[in-house]
């Protein structure tokens, strides 16, 4: 899983009958140096299938590849990445 932050939104002219209910968002993923400011370098961007509403701004966690599917067992849906989580706030402690 990996943590991203939303900078828009894809509109579909038809989407996959599996897909009703939710949207896709692009996504920037973040590393550690994105998180703690030591660096403002944008990794390539990535489609999100996300059902539970992040909004542009948002920063979520997702995963991709078959970890993507599996929350819809037994029924897969045709998804690469998938929202999994909108998080509130992010801690990151030096241990």
């Amino acid at each position: 899983m990996r943590l991203g932050r939303v900078i828009g939104t894809v509109t579909l002219s038809e989407r996959h009958p599996a897909l009703a209910g939710g949207s896709y968002r692009v996504v920037v993923p973040l590393s550690l140096d994105n998180l703690t400011g030591r660096s403002d370098a944008v990794a390539e961007e990535l489609v999100v299938y996300d059902d539970l509403g992040a909004g542009p701004g948002s920063t979520i966690a997702f995963s991709e590849g078959v970890e993507a599917a599996q929350p819809f067992f037994p029924t897969y849906k045709p998804l690469d990445a998938y929202n999994a989580a909108i998080l509130d706030r992010i801690e990151i402690s030096k241990t």
